[in-house]
């Protein structure tokens, strides 16, 4: 049983351990943003979502084939404590998991995840890039199943029903986080 509660710095010196691939660090740097923008929507603790979306994808880049459980080998062997862990493997939920989300803070994980796939891609088209996006622009590329075609839009919409949100307002919150960030992932303009 975990004990030892990471702190930020070390959550992203793991994170850099396994991955080197800089779209892959943009993306978990875009979660860990959105995450900690939820948990200050909901008066949760913001240092801990962070972490939990910065390293949401530790094992994607070396162990693509065993996506989620490799995180939770690696967080074991790091004594990270087991919220955090099943708050992490609880978004593969459906994909490579049976670990269903049931806080809120893995229910965020599980809908925004694929979320800030789909809103990057849309910033990279557009010539703002994240600045002054809107929720109607993410819903015409939503529609448009070629574009972003590996993002998994029922994970997104059955992720925002189990929030008990608007989609429109989770997509609205989601831009609101990347856009914090913006500089950082290479999505301003």
């Amino acid at each position: 049983m975990g004990d030892a509660i990471p702190n930020r710095e070390e959550a992203y010196r793991l994170l850099k351990k396994y991955n080197q691939n800089e779209s892959l660090i943009n993306h978990a740097l875009a979660v860990e943003a959105v995450m900690m923008h939820f948990a200050e929507l909901f008066g949760e603790d913001k240092e801990k979502w962070g972490i939990i979306g910065l390293v949401h994808d530790l094992d994607y880049e070396m162990y693509p084939e065993e996506h989620c459980k490799k995180t939770e080998e690696i967080l074991r062997e790091e004594d990270w404590p087991e919220d955090y862990i099943r708050a992490i493997v609880s978004h593969g939920w459906k994909i490579c998991t049976d670990v269903e989300p049931i806080e809120r803070m893995e229910k965020v994980l599980y809908t925004i995840d694929e979320l800030t796939g789909l809103i990057a891609a849309n910033a990279l088209v557009r010539p703002t890039g994240l600045e002054g996006m809107k929720v109607k622009s993410v819903r015409k590329k939503w529609k448009d199943k070629s574009f972003a075609a590996g993002v998994n839009r029922e994970v997104i919409a059955e992720g925002a029903e189990m929030l008990d949100m608007e989609l429109g307002d989770v997509i609205a919150e989601t831009i609101k986080g990347m856009q914090k960030v913006a500089d950082e992932i290479g999505l301003a303009k």
